[in-house]
């Protein structure tokens, strides 16, 4: 057997053992994220650690460290004693957030507008196609994805770094209730009518037209999820072991 002789190979060890635990964290985290997303974990659902690291095949640590990060992301609660929950934020808080993401990426779009070259309108345009399409096939999946990529891009064109990272740090915050209110009838067509009118005012290099209709595009967002916050809440097939289900899919290899 091996035996670990000195410090710097103790060191070794361990660096590539956080490396192992960070990736599952990241990993699982995305897991729990995307099932927030889709509605499978509930506002007020308790996530329960032992059919979670069944379901997902991770121990308990890289478990934990994916809830501390969903945790700073505002997605879970951890209660002292009770455990972690999936957080439930008023209407009235998430209406802030969309008013203040609306102020971020509104002041992205009149620096994008204000900067636009043809190499980055070729890009938005690219993007904007493919907005195009999906909505036609009514994917929304793919169309949110695309929506992602279009306003990352705005914002990468604005060309502000300050700015840039404080967008981030609430993206993915508001990035939940943006999957949540694109499934209301009638909302993908809306939004799609919002990013022509958005597409227009940058091709135009007009700041004041692109800030106005991000803004009213981020604001609108919220609206059509009011209803959707407004619905009863059902339990999570997490909620009980026995209702939890494992495979060899679903499993996060390495653990």
């Amino acid at each position: 057997m091996y035996t670990i002789k000195t410090n710097q190979e103790f060191s070794k060890g361990f660096i590539v053992r956080r490396i192992q635990v960070g990736y599952l964290a990241q990993e699982a985290a995305k897991r729990i994220r995307d099932m927030i997303r889709k509605g499978t974990l509930k506002k007020g659902d308790r996530i329960l650690e032992e059919p979670m690291c069944k379901a997902m095949g991770v121990s308990r640590t890289p478990l934990r460290e994916a809830l501390r990060i969903l945790n700073s992301e505002g997605l879970i609660e951890l209660i002292p004693n009770k455990g972690a929950y999936v957080a439930q934020p008023s209407i009235e808080d998430i209406e802030k957030m969309f008013f203040v993401m609306s102020i971020l990426e509104g002041t992205c779009a009149r620096l994008c507008a204000e900067k636009m070259d043809e190499r980055g309108l070729e890009r938005l345009d690219d993007l904007y196609r493919k907005l195009e399409e999906h909505c036609q096939a009514e994917d929304r999946e793919k169309y949110m994805a695309v929506n992602h990529s279009f306003h990352s891009l705005v914002q990468e064109r604005a060309g502000n770094k300050v700015l840039s990272e404080v967008i981030n740090g609430l993206r993915q915050k508001i990035l939940l209730y943006r999957y949540r209110q694109i499934y209301q009838p009638g909302r993908l067509q809306e939004s799609m009518q919002e990013h022509r009118d958005l597409q227009k005012a940058l091709r135009e290099r007009n700041p004041e037209a692109a800030e106005r209709f991000m803004k009213e595009h981020l604001m609108r967002q919220f609206i059509a999820l009011k209803s959707v916050y407004a619905g009863p809440s059902n339990s999570s097939v997490i909620e009980t072991p026995r209702k939890t289900r494992r495979g060899k899919k679903g499993k996060i290899h390495g653990a």
